[in-house]
């Protein structure tokens, strides 16, 4: 009878000490739950963090509209269609070496066509007949023109890519002071979570200023590259011309020997 109450009495024992832990297990789960729904990660509009970087956000904003309108500009005006038309290049030249036009019948092609390569053939064939240092000085003249025509409005790209991360940089140097002054003159002195919160917002506005800025700085590189090599075109073209109308390539031209048809055939 002994034994037998001895076993109860330890199995008993056993099982207090097995509901022990199961227990204290759940009353730890019912306390976390509620912590978990508080850790939850706040979320917040793009708008929302534009009001949080403080006014200099607004210039920052202003100078992303006028970019935009800059590079939609420029990438219609530098298009090669508006700049050196392939199809009028190459007709104008083989008319011009084959003696189809003469000086008058060239100048009124090029004034029908508007691209800036007809301004700078309209320009040499001014000098129709001229020694070839003339007609060279008179395109390098246009095409000087051509290229300022060119890199108009670029200075305004370059300008939002330096500006935008000034007003970043000050914005952020407004918000932590007035973070601090916060921190300072409060009863929140000791709690660094809300200095913490003020420099996140402050910090937003140099974000804001170098999303713009980045984007502005590639697209003015990329833009005066493009501008370098039709300006290197235009050049390239110019002196094709001058072989063809200054005074020493008409002389050539002249003195070429006259290709018969069956030449040409045999050609």
């Amino acid at each position: 009878m002994d034994a037998r109450r001895a076993a109860i009495t330890t199995m008993a024992a056993l099982a207090a000490m097995l509901a022990a832990p199961l227990a204290s297990a759940a009353e730890e789960a019912i306390e976390a739950a509620p912590v978990a729904v508080e850790t939850t990660i706040p979320t917040t509009s793009l708008w929302q963090v534009l009001l949080a970087g403080g006014p200099l956000v607004i210039p920052i904003f202003v100078c992303s509209f006028v970019l935009m309108l800059v590079v939609f500009e420029r990438a219609m005006a530098l298009r090669r269609s508006r700049v050196i038309p392939k199809l009028f290049v190459e007709r104008f030249l083989l008319q011009i070496s084959e003696g189809a036009v003469d000086r008058q019948g060239a100048l009124e092609l090029c004034e029908e066509n508007t691209s800036l390569v007809a301004d700078v053939f309209a320009a040499a064939l001014r000098k129709w007949g001229k020694p070839a240092v003339e007609v060279e000085q008179a395109i390098l003249d246009e095409g000087e023109r051509a290229a300022s025509s060119m890199r108009r409005y670029l200075r305004a790209i370059n300008g939002v890519s330096t500006v935008c991360p000034l007003f970043g940089l000050l914005g952020t140097v407004w918000g932590m002071i007035e973070a601090f002054n916060e921190i300072a003159g409060s009863s929140a002195m000791g709690r660094p979570e809300l200095l913490a919160g003020g420099i996140g917002t402050a910090l937003m506005s140099t974000a804001a200023g170098l999303c713009v800025a980045i984007p502005a700085l590639i697209l003015y590189l990329y833009f005066i590259g493009r501008v370098d090599a039709l300006v290197m075109e235009l050049d390239r073209r110019g002196q094709d011309l001058v072989h063809l109308i200054s005074a020493e390539g008409l002389e050539d031209r002249r003195n070429r020997p006259v290709r018969t048809s069956k030449a040409k055939k045999a050609a």
